[in-house]
């Protein structure tokens, strides 16, 4: 399988090139030249399969220049038994009825990111050896909290990587920052910046794209990539667990397999729910993947009216993973349904750049819509669903978590389409334990620091802490770094020692 360039489709690499390089070069982002098939028989197939094996199934199509043993390694490898919280390591959980959970933070850092970003280095390593010819691989990472701490997990002491994080100083949850600001292992290195997550990606992606910035790596033999979505590397494991929830969803005996099942996707960069888009358009039976927002809204009414713009308030919330205004991913999306048009995707993204909005044509937007539904909940309600949900399901919903539910209450209730659902959880409660125990407390929040609160949200419910978090409590700091957005590109510098 080749890939191709969301604003140049004359480009073709392979599976290994297109994750060591994380970009193209004129900036567009990698994509299959075509996907693979699955029919239902197969999916059945899979049933019977452990994670690890639905895995290799899945991704055996998609990186073919992987031999067998290398995509055991990398596999194996990533979901070792000792990595994840459950054996099943994304297990899904009815709910009532139709309303299905998976839970997708398991993982060591306890959210949705470590299903991919367990993976992503063994598949980084040995693309390099394929490709890059021995070169340091220089991961540069805009975060919004979860991406951080999972790659620098991911990332941690591989041989030939250095791993650079930047995350907004005021956007994340004290527990993102935590776990990020102390994060152990020798190539890696975190830093603040004044701004907001769409700064870090902007930056990010222009010192991507910097000729100069790149000729001086190049001469210490170093090379960029990214552990951001927009890596193909990073995106293909979530295609992954929208084939495996289907499975556990026919073993659980709620569907028959060929059943149509609705998605939705708690979403800020539009990688998650991206992946959950390549599954159905392999065959996986999903009728509609239901995208939700919080206040920073700017994919539903993208969504609903085709006009994307992100010259709006932007709004600091409680579920800081999704406070992005600039949705990477969507670009993907625009390639796939605009027919491949390489053209208007670049043109749409000049206009993104220059003036922060574009509009897509009727017919565009609707054969999006045919596929997507969207919706937000304002902060408002973000309280109330999580101490509602806990009370009629004894389920304790993270913040992230908590949107996608009023989402998807809502949208049955105005559509009337209540089939079998998966909801995506993508985070542990516990990653956002002040913000969880106000809601359960109805506001009564006793004044706790950080570890008081984990202790007092667990004797309130009774959900379990998960070891990752509790382990955080005795740690030291290591970085306290915060620079200015503009000065990203000299930071990059002085945390390479160069």
């Amino acid at each position: 399988m080749l890939y191709t360039s969301t604003r140049d489709k004359s480009i073709k690499v392979t599976a290994a090139q297109a994750i060591a390089q994380g970009i193209s070069e004129e900036g567009g982002l990698f994509v299959p030249c075509e996907l693979p098939q699955f029919s239902i028989d197969r999916i059945s197939s899979m049933v019977s399969m452990s994670y690890i094996d639905r895995a290799k199934t899945v991704l055996r199509e998609f990186l073919t220049d992987f031999s067998e043993e290398e995509l055991s390694y990398c596999v194996e490898g990533a979901y070792a038994a000792n990595k994840f919280s459950s054996p099943k390591i994304a297990p899904t959980v009815n709910i009532d009825g139709n309303k299905n959970i998976l839970e997708l933070w398991h993982g060591p850092t306890c959210a949705f990111k470590d299903m991919a970003l367990q993976l992503l280095p063994y598949l980084m390593t040995v693309s390099a050896k394929k490709t890059a010819d021995g070169k340091t691989i220089v991961i540069l990472v805009a975060t919004s909290g979860d991406t951080g701490k999972a790659a620098l997990e991911g990332f941690k002491d591989v041989a030939n990587t250095k791993i650079l994080v930047f995350y907004p100083v005021d956007g994340v949850s004290p527990m993102q920052k935590l776990q990020m600001t102390t994060q152990e292992g020798e190539n890696v290195a975190v830093c603040a910046i004044n701004g907001n997550f769409d700064d870090a990606q902007s930056a990010v992606k222009s010192i991507f794209t910097n000729q100069e910035i790149k000729d001086q790596l190049a001469e210490k033999n170093m090379m960029f990539s990214s552990a951001n979505s927009i890596n193909w590397g990073r995106l293909v494991p979530q295609i992954v667990y929208y084939f495996s929830t289907y499975c556990d969803l026919i073993e659980m005996g709620k569907i028959k397999a060929g059943d149509q099942i609705n998605v939705v996707v708690p979403t800020g960069n539009f990688g998650n729910i991206l992946a959950g888009y390549y599954a159905k358009k392999m065959g996986l039976p999903i009728k509609t993947l239901v995208c939700a927002s919080n206040s920073n809204n700017v994919l539903t009414d993208f969504l609903k009216t085709g006009t994307y713009d992100k010259n709006r308030a932007f709004y600091t919330t409680t579920s800081p993973s999704m406070d992005i205004l600039i949705s990477s991913n969507l670009e993907r999306l625009l390639y796939h349904m605009s027919g491949e048009d390489d053209k208007l995707v670049s043109s749409l993204m000049s206009q993104l750049a220059e003036k922060g909005k574009y509009t897509v044509s009727d017919e565009l937007i609707s054969e999006i819509q045919k596929t997507f539904d969207a919706g937000f909940t304002a902060e408002d309600c973000v309280d109330e669903t999580i101490k509602n949900h806990f009370d009629k399901y004894h389920y304790l919903c993270d913040t992230h978590t908590a949107v996608a539910v009023k989402v998807y209450d809502e949208y049955v209730k105005s559509t009337g389409d209540d089939i079998p659902t998966v909801i995506d959880s993508t985070a542990s409660p516990y990653k956002f334990s002040a913000s969880v125990l106000k809601a359960v407390l109805q506001g009564n929040t006793p004044n706790l620091d950080e570890f008081e609160m984990v202790d007092e949200l667990n004797r309130v419910t009774g959900a379990d802490v998960p070891k990752p978090l509790a382990s955080l409590k005795d740690k030291n700091i290591r970085f306290s770094d915060v620079c200015n957005k503009e000065d990203m590109s000299q930071m990059v510098f002085k945390l390479l020692d160069l």
